[in-house]
């Protein structure tokens, strides 16, 4: 299960390696040769020595004009060791596998995208031993898919311009735009690609618009995340009661208490809360026996 919106950020990309080819060619314009095959490959780019290093997703292009490693980096803030590493993975890579590699950073923050796009360069300036030219999808070139017939024609190109565009103003239709196209692809791959939105939704309100959307998709309900949503249905419910019993019966619920049983994610805490709250004669019994 997808976790962060980090992982989810490059991992689409593990999901349908096609994809990002397609977003090099449309997006950033790149004459990037079309693939006749395309794999994923082991991230670990650790040596003997005890130093682990680890690129986020790593495909290997077979086209007409050679084989390229593309090195996908998911990138959440601007991180200056980046300056050592990136240089680094990439003539590992080269040293390896004798393929030209080439780097993808991919983030959801305009001001990363502008500072991961600056060349890396190494040497005297103006005499540069080494320079590295990093390639960046984020929110100022990924296109706003927001039209249900566009998304329909590219899921995938939706699902990332969902990922990156979910913090913007546009976020509910093209939250909605994909939601109608996610019925016309599998139901494995869709339920993937609503882990990968749902990881890296920050905004809460677009967050919870996109869970109430995928509550009517049959799919959705089949994968782990829709036990997640449910547990947490569960525990706010339970929350809400424990407050609500205490107001109901005229008892005062000061800001501290309110607040402790809001920030509880236990279940089975909140039931003996609620249990209390019927025979309290004041708020703070709730926790006399913790």
């Amino acid at each position: 299960m997808v976790g962060s919106s980090h992982e989810a950020l490059h991992r689409i990309f593990q999901k349908d390696p096609a994809l990002l080819t397609r977003a090099l060619q449309r997006v950033l314009h790149v004459p990037f040769p079309e693939p006749r095959e395309i794999a994923a490959l082991n991230v670990d780019l650790t040596e003997i020595e005890p130093v682990e290093r680890r690129v986020d997703t790593l495909l290997r292009a077979e086209t007409d004009e050679g084989t390229f490693l593309l090195v996908v980096e998911s990138q959440g803030k601007a991180d200056d060791r980046k300056r050592g590493s990136w240089p680094y993975y990439l003539s590992y890579l080269y040293e390896k596998y004798r393929c030209e590699p080439v780097l993808i950073v991919i983030t959801q923050n305009s001001a990363t995208a502008k500072w991961a796009s600056k060349p890396i360069r190494f040497g005297f300036p103006g005499w540069e031993s080494l320079t590295v030219r990093p390639l960046v999808l984020g929110p100022d070139n990924v296109p706003v898919i927001a039209d249900e017939r566009q998304a329909e024609r590219d899921v995938p190109l939706a699902v990332l311009s969902a990922m990156t565009h979910g913090r913007g103003p546009q976020a509910a239709v093209i939250l909605e735009s994909l939601a109608a196209a996610l019925r016309t692809v599998d139901s494995d791959s869709a339920a993937v690609f609503v882990q990968f939105v749902d990881s890296c939704l920050a905004d809460p309100q677009a967050k919870q618009m996109w869970r109430d959307l995928m509550t009517a998709i049959q799919y959705f309900w089949r994968h782990p995340l829709a036990e997640q949503v449910r547990e947490e249905g569960r525990i706010q419910e339970r929350r809400e009661m424990v407050l609500r019993m205490l107001e109901w019966r005229g008892i005062p619920v000061p800001q501290a208490v309110r607040e402790r049983v809001s920030a509880c994610t236990d279940l089975d805490q909140l039931e003996v809360w609620a249990q209390r709250a019927m025979h309290a004669t004041n708020a703070a019994e709730l926790f006399t026996e913790d």
